[in-house]
């Protein structure tokens, strides 16, 4: 006769308490085929608050060190080699996609999801934007605004053309020289650069092959992306007295990628886990372009 000592036991347990966990997991995080009015309306206490505290906290951290000033509007499209505008772009559509995501979770039928959970970007950039122009070092960006609607518009006019987003937009980043030498602009330390260097900064357009040839000789996660970045960029005024050396230059990329959420999974946990990483760019071989005419491949590209 078989015999299992204590410790068999307690691993029994300890195994099969994990499996009854994952699968209670699995099932708060699969999406309600129905309207779930408790999960709706956490989502929408959840957001406003998580919107409300995030201003405030601007308000009193952030915009409290600058003097306030009347509304007013700049015109800053000319900086950063738009760098800046493209960011826009992709935290509207990131944000959007999350508010969908969330009330699609809830149950919320799609058209709803498109009125009230993917313009939560672009409402709640909308408020940042306001504050700029209440604020003396900066003003409401008209090209700001533009951006924010296009990374909403992208989200929404992908659902409304095919049900489904063909094209996603995503990040990747990788540390450099210049944020050293301007780290109070730049950033100081992987966390501050992460955010605010944007010449370490590449934005992509990743669009799923299959979705458009439909071959059965791709796999239907594997994307084409196309990525834009720059560098040499020590402040955003070309003609900054200060500046006046910067060598400025324009990259556009060609890489592979790939669509984690359309990798397939019966785990509702990996489908979450897919989803969140799938901001970020699978570094991949890539090709690059520069504004003056150079040509650069690199055998991995983050």
């Amino acid at each position: 006769m078989l015999k299992c000592s204590p410790y068999c036991v307690v691993l029994v347990l300890i195994i099969s308490n994990s499996v009854f966990s994952q699968s209670k997991l699995d099932n708060f995080l699969k999406p309600s085929d129905t309207l779930n009015k408790f999960r709706r309306n956490t989502v929408v206490i959840t957001e406003a608050s998580l919107a409300s505290l995030t201003l405030l906290g601007l308000d009193q951290l952030w915009y409290v060190d600058y003097p306030r000033s009347k509304f007013k509007t700049i015109d800053d499209s000319s900086e950063w080699l738009q760098m800046d505008k493209i960011g826009h772009v992709f935290s509207s559509y990131q944000l959007g996609r999350i508010g969908a995501s969330a009330l699609n979770w809830a149950g919320v039928d799609a058209k709803n999801q498109l009125i009230y959970g993917s313009t939560l970007g672009l409402g709640f950039l909308t408020a940042v934007e306001v504050m700029d122009g209440f604020s003396e070092e900066w003003g409401f960006s008209w090209t700001d605004m533009a951006a924010n609607v296009a990374g909403t518009g992208l989200y929404v006019g992908q659902e409304l053309l095919w049900k489904e987003q063909r094209i996603v937009l995503k990040y990747s980043f990788q540390r450099t020289e210049f944020a050293r030498k301007r780290p109070d602009k730049l950033g100081n330390g992987f966390t501050e650069e992460f955010l605010k260097d944007y010449n370490g900064q590449t934005y992509w357009l990743s669009a799923n092959i299959n979705s458009f040839l439909k071959t059965d000789y791709i796999p239907n996660w594997i994307n084409l992306a196309f990525g834009y970045g720059a560098d040499g960029m020590l402040t955003g005024d070309a003609n900054d007295p200060l500046f006046l050396n910067q060598n400025r230059t324009r990259q556009y990329y060609l890489s592979l990628d790939i669509d984690l959420t359309r990798i397939k999974t019966k785990s509702q946990v990996l489908k979450t886990i897919f989803d969140v990483f799938n901001v970020i760019k699978i570094p991949f071989p890539t090709i690059e372009l520069r504004s003056n005419g150079r040509l650069k491949a690199h055998y991995i590209y983050f």
